[in-house]
């Protein structure tokens, strides 16, 4: 079932991403283009988004953590659920910090697959979507993996312009 406004014009297509770090501990992101044609209106309907991050190395003392997270926009650091532009995060902790072993392990994901009930996420308006990914704590280079699971739909004139408008404005 499209959105309101859309109607959809591909079957559901799974997208695969990565994204990581060159140097340890060093926020890096990744950005994919999803060949939007906007002479057509088309942009892409987000249904679920699956992302696993790498696990932080296990040191004993030191809490590490791989945090990663999914914009519609680009960003200069790892976003949070509250943020317009943010359609998934997932971190992954090891606390150590006061322990002479190398500590006990925690996963935090933020909703990648939300209630079935809801007919979809996000839209990607833009033709493009980000992926950031920032380690802390780690010796070596930490990432995240995923894949976005959605459709192409071609949307009407004014829902065109406000997607583009209010992801423009969402950066």
């Amino acid at each position: 079932m499209a959105a309101k406004g859309l109607t959809q014009t591909s079957s559901i297509v799974a997208v695969g991403f990565k994204a990581r770090e060159a140097i340890p501990n060093t926020f890096i992101q990744a950005q994919s283009d999803l060949n939007l044609s906007p002479l057509d209106r088309e942009v892409f309907v987000c249904l679920a988004i699956d992302m696993t991050p790498y696990p932080p190395d296990a040191l004993a003392g030191t809490d590490t953590k791989v945090a990663a997270s999914f914009s519609v926009t680009s960003r200069d650091t790892v976003g949070d659920l509250d943020e317009n532009n943010v359609l998934a995060i997932t971190e992954s902790h090891i606390k150590a910090a006061g322990f002479l072993d190398s500590g006990v392990g925690f996963q935090t994901a933020g909703m990648e697959t939300p209630p079935a009930n809801l007919p979809y996420i996000g839209i990607i308006a833009t033709s493009d979507f980000f992926v950031q990914v920032k380690g802390s704590g780690n010796l070596g280079t930490k990432g995240v993996s995923g894949k976005l699971y959605g459709y192409r739909a071609r949307a009407s004139s004014d829902i065109f312009a406000a997607l583009v408008q209010g992801q423009a404005l969402s950066s």
